[in-house]
């Protein structure tokens, strides 16, 4: 493998770390093992409370990441009904509560479908969308309010996996395009189930052709790279 001229791969990214963090430690790793600084970007943020695929790029192949952010998008979604937090995950605490009788798995499983195909979706204020200039979550976090304005999104497929009547928690498989926010798809079900949701957990199952089973385990990065032949140059 050579990563000066550039490689495509995917890890699975570790549950609370940022994407940045995660290249960035595999920057370190490859740099110190082949000898010369690593050009690196990925294809596609997740949130620290997210896990799963994370394609990176190396060298000249990073001038692929553009069309790899286009690629659809396989997620597998848990949420809890009955309650929101400000993120609509658990990066916050639940802030208010909401009654949840007459939430069937029926009354679910009818619902759905309204948020498959092109749907305008608000992105969730603790994101990364710029507001002149700013990012909206850092603008919440300095005390600010934030509105954003709604966006199309696509949703291609929408599958209950799971509902636990007892707990009110459901699980999902999402298969969709660029810029959909899961977090925004659990607060707007609960709110067309006249309650509330938010993610409990989230994990990217597939990017375009790059699923789970053929990303480097994170924690074994570097018996990854003990494996693969090397193209190496003088120690830094």
């Amino acid at each position: 493998m050579d990563f000066r001229t550039g490689e495509i791969f995917a890890i699975d990214k570790p549950y609370r770390m940022s994407s940045f963090g995660a290249l960035a430690h595999v920057r370190y790793l490859l740099s110190h093992r082949l000898g010369y600084k690593i050009k690196i970007g990925h294809a596609g943020t997740l949130d620290p409370l997210a896990t799963g695929v994370l394609i990176l790029c190396t060298g000249k192949a990073t001038k692929q990441i553009e069309k790899l952010q286009a690629h659809t998008k396989e997620y597998v979604a848990v949420m809890q009904l009955g309650a929101t937090t400000a993120s609509y995950d658990m990066e916050h605490p639940v802030n208010e509560t909401y009654p949840t009788e007459g939430i069937t798995q029926e009354t679910i499983m009818e619902t759905l479908p309204r948020f498959i195909g092109d749907i305008d979706q608000v992105p969730p204020t603790y994101s990364a969308v710029k507001v002149k200039g700013d990012r909206a979550y850092q603008l919440r976090r300095d005390g600010q309010e934030v509105k954003l304005k709604p966006k199309q999104v696509r949703i291609d497929e929408i599958e209950l996996l799971d509902f636990d009547a007892g707990q009110m928690r459901l699980r999902l498989r999402v298969v969709c395009g660029k810029g959909t926010y899961i977090r925004a798809l659990a607060r707007d079900l609960g709110r067309a189930l006249r309650s509330g949701a938010y993610l409990t957990e989230l994990c990217r199952t597939r990017v375009g052709d790059y699923g789970l089973d053929t990303c480097v385990p994170f924690d074994n990065f570097e018996q990854w790279m003990d494996e693969q032949q090397l193209t190496k140059e003088k120690t830094i």
